[in-house]
């Protein structure tokens, strides 16, 4: 099958985005697609892969104006991406001629809207999601307690305590003086492989306080591994770091990652907002080979550089 996407990232969260209101797949297909897109080794790569999906009211006056799919690099179906939601959101947005939405996922859904350029040149997207929840049952998260805050896991390779929070996407928050990216790895990889105790995984995120409306968040992503962004690792970080008084709810923050930036809040109940990029690279089409999840003979349609370059001058002025 022959199919046409847009390369964009939010806060350096890589991923080729499909068009699949007109495409007719079934779950094997979109798994194997997203295997084929998002392999590092191919021609395209990515942290997963973007669809976007139609919704239940072509005005959104009434229900979801579309929606969104998003499969990791593994082809396991993630709950949400706020990073990704803001590039489906774009491209909802210019599908459909409208600047806000109510935009469904796969188990809740969020807003959308059309935000000012995050610098010149940046496409802004502002997203909320939630309730953010501690229910660690839901998960399912095998232990004696309903929730976890500040505490540690018994069943992972570390003495770290952790805040265990879903928004949707189930998270394991810690805070640290220092990332430890060896340390991290470690326990990422104990919840990857999903054990009786953690059967549907979770990401993990070691998060450094750096003042009092700065965080730094460095996230092992379920299905994906070591990532330089993760929208929902920022979102639970921020609600985490105001549960835990660490910063005040509902102050507006900035959330720093090895990608690049957002700006986030949180409120008591559980309500994320986050505003930030994205930004489209490049356009293409590739052939996929959906037994094999092989993708090849690609043409590129289009390069952006405008936009890249606009973005990696947010970059540097951070770094």
């Amino acid at each position: 099958m022959r199919i046409r996407f847009i390369k964009c990232h939010g806060s350096g969260n890589d991923f080729p985005l499909v068009d699949g209101r007109a495409l007719s797949l079934d779950e094997g297909q979109w798994a194997q697609v997203a295997r084929a897109l998002a392999d590092p080794a191919g021609p395209v790569g990515g942290d997963g892969l973007l669809v976007l999906t139609p919704g239940d009211d072509p005005a959104g006056e009434d229900g979801a104006a579309f929606g969104m799919r998003m499969f990791n690099r593994d082809g396991s179906e993630a709950e949400t991406c706020l990073n990704g939601l803001r590039c489906v959101a774009r491209a909802g947005f210019e599908a459909l001629g409208i600047a806000r939405a109510t935009v469904r996922l796969k188990t809740s859904r969020a807003q959308v809207a059309r935000a000012p350029d995050v610098a010149p040149g940046v496409y802004a997207v502002r997203e909320t999601a939630g309730p953010a929840t501690l229910d660690v049952a839901s998960w399912p998260l095998a232990t004696d307690r309903d929730r976890i805050v500040e505490a540690p896991v018994a069943m992972l390779p570390t003495a770290r305590a952790f805040t265990a929070v879903a928004i949707p996407n189930p998270h394991l928050i810690a805070f640290v003086e220092r990332v430890d990216e060896d340390e991290l790895v470690r326990v990422g990889t104990a919840c990857e492989a999903a054990p009786d105790w953690l059967p549907n995984r979770a990401n993990v995120s070691f998060v450094e306080v750096r003042g009092p409306d700065t965080l730094f968040v460095r996230t092992f992503e379920r299905g994906v591994g070591l990532t330089d962004s993760c929208g929902s690792a920022m979102a639970a970080s921020t609600y985490a770091a105001g549960l835990t008084g660490r910063i005040a709810f509902a102050r507006e923050i900035a959330v720093l990652n090895r990608g690049g930036l957002v700006r986030a809040s949180a409120t008591a109940e559980g309500m994320v907002t986050i505003t930030g990029n994205a930004t489209w690279e490049w356009e293409g089409e590739v052939t996929i080979d959906p037994v094999h999840a092989r993708a090849g003979d690609l043409t590129v349609i289009r390069h952006m550089d405008a936009e890249i370059a606009a973005w990696a001058g947010v970059v540097d002025a951070i770094r």
